[in-house]
């Protein structure tokens, strides 16, 4: 792929844009040779741009001056055409770098972002280089949740910013049960409650080691919807390979007779078979129910150790 048919890539996914979240070219499914170190989303009015690996300057140079100049044929179309043309900010992120700064390439950045999905807001940090309070691949999975919540008491394991939480809460949940070991991110969570004007009085935030602290969460069981989206691997805390189990074992205790399950897993050294497993062998009573369908605009070579979404089901 060059730098031009990237510039049509581009223009034929941007057809339709909202202002709602899109990605809108993804290198990262290894599906483009060579373009690996890339992805470009919408957000808005803003197209956030990532590099995940260092590259060549020559090649920076053209695809930010391509970037531009399509910014700039934007915004004298919108004169004209005041619909399909959105972008006024580019904004680029070197992900290779630790604790490098967001580099505003064109426009500007307003101090209280949010990114809108399915109507629901999330509030985001374009200005982070690394995880921005938001998961875009896990839009099908927050779904989900939002269609199977109506009064169900949802425990929210590894929570983040708590966009499960939302869905569920939207969803018609009775309670949700947000854990996650980052203070930081459950008041993140709290603020993207209240940007969506939702009643937080049966919402729970607790700043737990969930590993820890099976014996607290079990005290507002048992739970109809269990969600578990753990990080890979966070130093200290959490590491799939060994710690997954532990949280499965634990299920049982914890879960109504027909609670639902689901497990999520971004790893791409873990297949399908890796959480089925556990399931099978340590929480027999869930039954496997579906995979959740990955968004196509986040394709991969190789879906089986893409995200995966795993329902189950106890029976």
């Amino acid at each position: 792929m060059t730098v031009s048919e990237l510039q049509t890539h581009l223009q034929e996914n941007s057809k339709e844009l909202t202002n709602e979240f899109k990605r809108l070219f993804h290198g990262r499914g290894g599906l483009y040779e060579g373009w690996n170190f890339l992805t470009i989303d919408s957000i808005d009015t803003i197209l956030s741009v990532a590099f995940y690996v260092e590259i060549q300057q020559e090649l920076e140079d053209e695809l930010l001056e391509m970037l531009k100049k399509n910014i700039s044929s934007c915004a004298r179309a919108k004169r004209q055409m005041p619909l399909g043309y959105r972008h006024e900010t580019i904004v680029l992120q070197r992900r290779y770098l630790k604790k490098s700064p967001t580099e505003i390439i064109v426009g500007k950045l307003d101090e209280d972002l949010f990114v809108v999905e399915n109507g629901m807001k999330i509030k985001l940090n374009l200005l982070s280089n690394q995880n921005s309070g938001y998961f875009p691949d896990m839009k099908n999975g927050r779904k989900f949740v939002r269609e199977n919540a109506q009064d169900k008491k949802v425990l929210n394991l590894f929570s983040y910013t708590c966009g499960f939480s939302i869905a569920a809460v939207l969803g018609g949940a009775s309670s949700v049960s947000n854990i996650d070991m980052s203070k930081g991110a459950l008041s993140t969570g709290r603020a993207n409650h209240h940007l969506n004007d939702l009643d937080t009085t049966n919402v729970s935030f607790a700043p737990y080691n969930i590993l820890k602290s099976f014996s607290r969460i079990k005290k507002k069981g048992p739970y109809d919807l269990i969600i578990i989206d753990p990080p890979t691997f966070q130093k200290g805390s959490f590491e799939a390979t060994k710690d997954y189990i532990k949280i499965i074992t634990k299920l049982p205790q914890i879960a109504s007779s027909d609670c639902i399950l689901l497990a999520c897993l971004n790893s791409p050294e873990l297949d399908n078979e890796f959480i089925k497993n556990l399931i099978k062998e340590w929480a027999p009573c869930f039954k496997f129910s579906h995979r959740l369908e990955n968004l196509a605009e986040f394709a991969s070579l190789d879906e089986n150790r893409s995200l995966k979404n795993l329902v189950f089901i106890r029976e």
